[in-house]
């Protein structure tokens, strides 16, 4: 190995918001922590930008809500970040006897649900089956919750916690489509229930791998409630605060470093060589934490990284000069983008597209979700934005994997798709609410797996690093990377990104863990 330039106690690969949370955790002990980030900024997947000349709008352009940040991480680290609770939890446009009509779930009112349950299904069977499945899913949240924070607990030890072995079955052994069909009978609130499981995760409700279930499980369980919460400010508050508390403690935070070697014999220092407009550089230190995917690691390294990634989503940007709308004129628009607006994301809807996609073809009519982030926060739109009436419009769509997009015509058909979905269930189409920006161009932007890897490094646009894992150990750990479920092939190199046990999500949990894994180490 090289000569090191430099010295450190612990040196962090990435700049997203793991990587911080692991930097402000380590620096605050009193070690020598150096950050290094490839790109000009910080923050990976969880920034606030302008995207369209001319528009005061600041758009968190990837990852767009917070649910599973834990309260102890923020406490703790002293966080100024505010998280806003949404009160519509959803709407979902359906066709009912001819009529336009939808299911509207207040989070705040009970009965206003009830009532839309009943409007749309005709009695209260699928209501009191709801109230019933999310008590159940409220209660693992809070068994569950707590321990992501925790030393990985074994397999039976989580069983243990949860103490509900209908619900252990339902959620961590079998397909989940088998509750969601056992549980449910109307095809659009089954649907509704199953979007959880898939996104970001190209799969189906009846898988045997229980990739559904894993993705369903980290979108129910967050801060032990499973809200989705909306970052004032846009998501670039969450890494602005996670800097601040990193730097304030001590971090070395360095941006445009291009990492570009990982060195290890597992004992004694790493090595890391990295790029930046002086040069190159080695830095040596006693850890090393990587807040990349594991087949970025593996490259560093020299070794085989495996299967790649495959993310399977497309992330549609928007500024509206106004919302749109709706077919059902029952239904107030800001109420209804406010919370997580379901499209073509009815049961039958999700098994066809997942069916075409799977087979090589962009879904006929590929199912997504949108919310409008100013509804809740106007604070990311400039003054005169506001005093126009313009909001927001995050798309986030469902079975759309890397592998379609080889076809660089691919994205302009999904696109089309996905927003004639939308336009199906408006009363006017979306491309008459657009603003247009500086130039006279639509405020429209959307983004595929291969424009997420290409732009903030993600292998495959797969936005959580790699399938997910259930949180808890499958073997007896060695060591205090393995107890935090955060340990690579070599001690001296840690995972603390999504890609590691309990990732996934901005949720700085990977962060934290790595942190504590490498004090008991030091500590030891």
């Amino acid at each position: 190995m090289a000569n090191p330039s430099s010295r450190h106690d612990v040196v962090i690969v990435g700049g997203g918001h793991n990587g911080l949370v692991a930097a402000a955790y380590l620096a605050r002990a009193g070690y020598r922590v150096l950050l290094l980030e490839r790109l000009t900024r910080l923050g990976g997947a969880a920034v606030s930008a302008p995207a369209f000349a001319g528009v005061d709008a600041r758009l968190s352009r990837y990852s767009y809500l917070v649910s599973l940040l834990p309260r102890k991480v923020v406490r703790e680290l002293g966080l100024r970040l505010e998280l806003r609770r949404r009160r519509i939890a959803s709407y979902t446009p359906a066709v009912r006897d001819g009529r336009p009509t939808g299911l509207l779930v207040d989070a705040a009112d009970a009965g206003r649900t009830r009532a839309s349950f009943r409007a749309l299904t005709g009695a209260d069977h699928e209501w009191e089956a709801w109230r019933r499945f999310y008590a159940m899913t409220g209660n693992v949240a809070e068994r569950v919750f707590p321990t992501l924070t925790e030393p990985l607990p074994a397999r039976a030890e989580l069983r243990r916690r949860v103490g509900d072995d209908a619900a252990w079955s339902a959620l961590f052994e079998r397909p989940l489509g088998e509750t969601v069909e056992r549980t449910f009978a109307d095809d659009l609130v089954r649907g509704v229930v199953l979007t959880d499981a898939l996104i970001g995760t190209f799969t189906h409700a009846h898988d045997p791998s229980l990739r559904q279930n894993r993705c369903f499980l980290y979108h129910v369980i967050g801060n032990g409630t499973g809200d989705w919460d909306v970052p004032v400010g846009g998501m670039g508050a969450v890494t602005d605060a996670l800097a601040r508390a990193a730097r304030a403690a001590g971090a070395e935070l360095r941006t445009g470093c291009e990492v570009t070697a990982v060195a290890t014999d597992g004992t004694g220092d790493a090595e890391v060589t990295y790029r930046h407009r002086d040069g190159e550089t080695t830095a040596a230190a006693h850890r090393v934490l990587v807040n990349a995917a594991p087949a970025v690691l593996a490259r560093l390294l020299g070794e085989e990284p495996g299967p790649a990634p495959e993310g399977a989503q497309l992330k549609v940007n928007m500024v509206l000069r106004r919302l749109p709308r709706l077919r059902d004129p029952a239904v107030d628009p800001r109420e209804a983008f406010a919370g997580t607006f379901h499209i073509a994301e009815g049961y039958r809807q999700l098994e066809t597209a997942y069916t075409e996609a799977a087979a090589g073809r962009i879904p006929a009519a590929p199912p997504s979700e949108i919310y409008c982030h100013s509804l809740t926060d106007p604070s990311v739109l400039g003054p005169e934005a506001v005093r126009q009436g313009r909001q927001t419009l995050t798309l986030f769509g469902l079975h759309l994997p890397a592998r379609l997009f080889a076809d660089p015509a691919a994205k302009e058909r999904a696109l089309a798709a996905s927003l004639a979905q939308l336009d199906a269930v408006l009363a006017e189409p979306i491309a008459d609410c657009l603003a247009v920006d500086a130039d006279g161009r639509p405020c429209l932007e959307a983004k595929t797996p291969l424009d997420l890897e290409r732009e903030i490094g993600l292998p495959g646009g797969h936005i959580f690093h790699r399938d997910l894992a259930f949180p808890y150990a499958t073997a007896e750990p060695h060591g205090a990377a393995a107890r935090w479920g955060v340990a690579t092939a070599h001690p001296n190199v840690l995972l603390c990104g999504a890609g590691a046990i309990r990732g996934g999500g901005v949720s700085g949990i990977p962060g934290h863990n790595a942190a504590r894994a490498v004090l008991e180490d030091f500590a030891g």
